[in-house]
């Protein structure tokens, strides 16, 4: 999956820190709980922002100290079970299912192979999981059937390619029957949505190109200067103020000045990281250090 949306833990404090992980840590105990233990291997830090975002403003988080195979020994502490996380687990089942299946479609000989095998032992799971969320996987499926339309055609606008993803993520919120909460909750999924899919595409340019595979970036930017990079940070950086604008409008809840942190400082710190070419070694010093 993703993995993009994520804080900036430098500058969250000891509170913020502890309830981030909490967070995290709940959403992957959650994930083994309802949908079995290989589904936690595709747990990343976009549904736990999720997780955080969907929690009402009086969600207590009572962690507790739980062990794992990654913490045998002095555990971590994890959030317990709640609404919110249930239908962030059962969402990030439900998309990276139909990622799998998206890859069978448009990938190389060897990624279609592992994704073949990866869907077959996510079934299980994501059959459970689509009874639990179904307008999501049928949002997920329509949409991801567009883009790979757009895709085939070799689209060259980032506008209508990233608008089929933002729109898919602006569904993961469920109805809560208070609409402007509601649509301050799509909003802000749709625009961090957009800027998903394009730091992506930014990010996986290189490969891209080098195997002729199609990207929305290269497609729209041939030569891709510096004024073309300029340019399409300029259009992220306006998704993501669009972004912090819609979350200002919701009711805060614990996880605020963390959600907050991710927004205003992890996002833009993240699009550097990709932009230098610096991101993807930034992800392996993360995986030996642990969440």
């Amino acid at each position: 999956m993703f993995g993009y949306v994520r804080a900036r833990r430098d500058t969250l404090n000891a509170a913020g820190l502890a309830d981030y992980e909490a967070a995290y840590c709940g959403l992957c105990r959650t994930l083994g709980r309802r949908r079995g233990s290989f589904s936690r291997l595709f747990l990343n830090y976009d549904f736990a922002f999720l997780a955080m975002l969907l929690a009402p403003g009086d969600a207590p988080c009572t962690a507790l100290c739980r062990r794992c195979m990654l913490h045998p020994i002095k555990g971590k502490p994890a959030c317990g079970e709640s609404r919110w996380l249930d239908t962030a687990a059962d969402e990030s089942v439900v998309l990276t299912y139909w990622k799998l299946r998206d890859t069978l479609a448009d990938g190389g000989f060897f990624a279609r192979m592992a994704a073949r095998f990866l869907a077959l032992c996510l079934g299980p799971a994501y059959r459970g999981a689509r009874l639990e969320c179904p307008d999501f996987d049928r949002a997920v499926s329509l949409r991801l059937t567009e883009l790979r339309a757009l895709e085939e055609e070799r689209c060259p606008s980032i506008d209508r390619t990233a608008d089929c993803f933002a729109r898919l993520l602006s569904a993961a919120a469920p109805r809560t029957g208070s609409a402007p909460r509601d649509r301050a909750v799509g909003q802000l999924l749709y625009h961090l949505g957009r800027w998903i899919y394009l730091i992506d595409a930014v990010d996986d340019l290189a490969e891209d190109r080098k195997a002729g595979r199609y990207n929305p970036v290269a497609a729209r930017f041939p030569d891709w200067t510096e004024e073309d990079r300029l340019y399409l940070r300029g259009s992220m950086d306006h998704s993501l103020t669009l972004a912090g604008a819609a979350f200002q409008l919701l009711e805060g809840n614990r996880w605020q000045p963390v959600m907050e942190n991710i927004l205003y400082s992890g996002l833009p710190g993240v699009e550097e990281l990709v932009f230098s070419g610096r991101w993807r070694d930034h992800q392996k010093r993360h995986r030996r250090n642990g969440p």
